[in-house]
C-alpha cells in the first residue's frame, strides 16, 4: 500500500472545502488514544503502532478518506471485504478502500487485518512495548510502499512520546493466543471465535487461549451451563456486538430461542431481547418470526 501520495492529494482536498482547522497530530493522540488502548488490550498490538499509524495514513483524521469514510489506516478492499467502499487514487487509478461508519470499526479491523493475514506473524513474536522493532516489521512485512515508512512511525512516537501509552496499557496476554491458529475465525459481525472440539469445556477453551474462565463466560452470556460443549458449538474469544453489521434482520426458519439467536449471529443479548421487545431469552421462538438485529 502506497501511502504517501493517497494523503497528501486527500489531505488537500478536504482543506480546500472546509472551514475547519485541521486536526493536528496532539489532538489526534488525544482523541484515539483510548481506542488504540482497548486494541492493545484486545490483539496485542501497540496503541504506539496503532496511533502513529493512524497520524500518517490519515494526515492527523484529515484526509479525504478519513473524513468521509472513517478509514484512518489506508486499508484497501482486497477480496474478504463484503462492507461498504470507496474510490480514491493511490498507486493505480481508482482503487477501492474499505469505508466505515464509524471510526471505531476503522481501528477494529485494523486489528483484524494485522492478525488476519499471515504475513504479519512475525510482529506477534515481538515485545508490544518494542514500537522500533514494530515499526520496522510493518515495513518488512509489506504493509507500506514508503521506504521510509518505518523511521516516519518512530519519529512520530518519539514527537509525541506516545511510547508512554503502552507502559499504561496492561500488558496482558492477547486474547486471541496464536492469531495464526486455524482453529480461530472471525465472524462476519466481526468478532473473533472458535468451534468446540470433541469433550471441549469452556474451561479447556480458556486455557488453550489465555483468557479466563470469568472472560469468556462473559463473552458468550454464559450461553451454555454444561461442563462439556457440544462439538462444533461457537463460542467467542471477544466481547459480541450490540448489533449486527451485516443485516438488519433475519426470519426464522426453525424454532429458536433469542439466546441461541444472539450467541449464532454474535449480537449481545439484552440489545436484542430491547429491539425485539422478548422478555424471556429461553423462550422457543416461532419459524417465519422475524428477528430484528439492529
Amino acid at each position: 500500500m502506497k501511502k504517501i501520495p493517497l494523503i497528501a492529494s486527500l489531505f488537500v482536498s478536504v482543506l480546500a472545502f472546509s472551514n475547519e482547522p485541521p486536526t493536528t497530530k496532539t489532538q489526534y493522540k488525544e482523541n484515539f488514544k483510548g481506542l488504540a488502548i482497548k486494541q492493545q488490550q484486545l490483539y496485542n498490538i501497540p496503541a504506539s503502532i496503532t496511533i502513529a499509524q493512524g497520524i500518517l495514513e490519515s494526515g492527523s483524521g484529515n484526509s479525504e478518506l478519513a473524513k468521509n469514510h472513517n478509514n484512518h489506516f489506508g486499508i484497501k478492499c482486497h477480496s474478504d471485504w463484503s462492507g461498504e467502499k470507496a474510490f480514491y487514487n493511490d498507486d493505480k487509478e481508482n482503487e477501492c478502500f474499505r469505508s466505515y461508519k464509524k471510526v471505531e470499526d476503522s481501528y477494529l479491523d485494523h486489528s483484524l487485518f494485522l492478525t488476519k493475514h499471515a504475513r504479519y506473524k512475525s510482529l506477534f513474536e515481538l515485545n508490544a512495548a518494542d514500537y522500533k522493532a514494530w515499526a520496522h516489521g510493518l515495513k518488512s512485512a509489506g504493509y507500506a510502499t514508503n521506504p521510509n515508512y518505518a523511521s516516519s512511525l518512530i519519529n512520530i512516537i518519539e514527537e509525541l512520546k506516545l511510547y508512554e501509552l503502552d507502559v499504561l496499557t496492561p500488558q496482558i496476554k492477547p486474547i486471541v493466543g496464536n492469531s495464526f491458529d486455524a482453529e480461530i475465525e472471525v465472524h462476519e459481525n466481526k468478532v473473533i471465535f472458535v468451534k468446540s472440539k470433541k469433550g471441549d469445556s469452556y474451561y479447556k477453551i480458556a486455557k488453550r487461549h489465555g483468557i479466563t474462565l470469568h472472560q469468556l463466560h462473559k463473552y458468550n452470556e454464559k450461553y451454555l451451563s454444561i461442563d462439556i460443549l457440544e462439538e462444533g458449538t461457537i463460542i467467542y474469544l471477544a466481547p459480541r456486538r450490540n448489533h449486527s453489521r451485516v443485516k438488519r434482520h433475519i426470519v426464522l426458519d426453525q424454532q429458536m430461542t433469542l439466546r441461541e439467536i444472539a450467541q449464532k449471529e454474535a449480537v449481545k443479548l439484552k440489545p436484542l431481547m430491547r429491539k425485539n421487545e422478548i422478555n424471556s431469552p429461553d423462550e422457543k421462538l416461532l419459524i417465519g418470526e422475524k428477528i430484528f438485529l439492529r
